[in-house]
């Protein structure tokens, strides 16, 4: 067989042309999702206007879905359980008409997840922003609900003010407290409750897919036992990481303990290190996250309180927290002044 000589240039147009052929797939998925999902919308409201002004009563809904399906049977999604969703997707929504353009962007499987398990209108636009901000699969979405991501977050803002858990999402993209959460479940290492910090290392380099989605999509892995050398000795970063929209390296430093004051000053010298000799010109200030099997709040806010470089410190489990009571941590709350 004669041998075709190849172009010079040929690998990088093959390159060009697959990346515009994935992009217009992806492209197409949301284009067919977004039809979707304004067409469950439109059924939605109709059957509650229906039931609202006409006085429809279940069976006549039923009625209509089983109808519906016999004139399109080859589409998907038109069971009575399914018409059933979209009323329920129409009510929970139809009074919030700023999240039309977010309900367009998340598949109908994990509306139907969202809608399933948040208990208030905040709850529901957390997932929202959340799965939009960063893409989750059902499988991922669905652990995040389970692991209580709402009320994790919501429980780490000051007492009372649930509201700031969505002022932190997608529009603060270059603030840390937007990227970094006050506890982690981490239940995935598969950890016994005693445990050493090398056996953490190990273990979430073992699972850095799973840790990545508790984390977010935006960390990458640079090395672990990161060496720096300063004045002739080697120091080690436990885990170093690149945080590609706070632009800015990440040093994690692991403790399988409860927080110490003098792990601050520790994190300290380490960003201080990083920014003098690894940190390229146009990169912002490196970060550090101590991560701690326990922590106190208070010990946490005094040690930071003079701290210059951007540190912070959260706990992790090693098992996923219970749900009821993360729930009930919540309802106790005082509400804020005003309500």
């Amino acid at each position: 067989m004669k041998r075709i000589p190849v172009a010079r240039d040929y690998q990088q147009t093959l390159k060009t042309i697959s990346a515009r052929i994935e992009q217009s797939r992806h492209e197409t998925l949301r284009t067919v999702n977004r039809t979707l999902v304004d067409l469950y919308w439109f059924i939605g409201r109709i059957v509650t206007e229906r039931q609202e002004r006409s006085g429809w009563g279940d069976a006549v809904v039923e009625r209509l879905a089983r109808d519906l399906r016999a004139r399109f049977p080859d589409m998907r999604g038109l069971s009575v359980q399914n018409v059933w969703r979209m009323r329920q997707f129409h009510l929970a929504y139809r009074d919030d008409q700023n999240l039309s353009a977010l309900l367009r962007e998340v598949s109908w499987t994990n509306h139907l997840l969202i809608l399933g398990h948040a208990e208030s209108g905040t709850e529901r636009e957390f997932y929202l922003r959340m799965n939009i901000r960063e893409g989750w699969s059902s499988r991922q979405l669905e652990r995040q609900l389970h692991s209580g991501l709402y009320e994790r977050f919501a429980l780490a803002a000051p007492t009372g003010k649930t509201g700031k858990v969505l002022a932190a999402l997608p529009e603060a993209k270059t603030s840390l407290d937007a990227h970094f959460k006050d506890e982690y479940a981490l239940e995935f290492l598969g950890l016994s409750e005693a445990h050493s910090e090398r056996e953490l290392r190990k273990a979430i380099l073992a699972n850095l897919r799973d840790f990545f989605l508790e984390f977010g999509r935006h960390f990458a892995f640079i090395g672990e036992e990161y060496p720096i050398v300063i004045g002739g000795e080697e120091y080690h970063v436990d885990l170093l990481f690149y945080h590609r929209l706070l632009q800015c390296l990440v040093a994690v430093d692991l403790k399988a303990g409860k927080f110490l004051p003098e792990y601050v000053g520790k994190m300290q010298f380490y960003l201080a290190a990083l920014d003098e000799k690894v940190k390229l010109e146009h990169e912002r200030p490196s970060a550090g996250l101590i991560l701690c099997k326990s922590k106190n709040q208070e010990v946490v806010r005094l040690a930071l309180a003079r701290s210059l470089a951007p540190t912070r410190v959260a706990a992790y489990r090693t098992q996923l927290p219970d749900e009821r009571l993360i729930k009930q941590r919540l309802r106790a709350l005082p509400l804020p002044s005003g309500l």
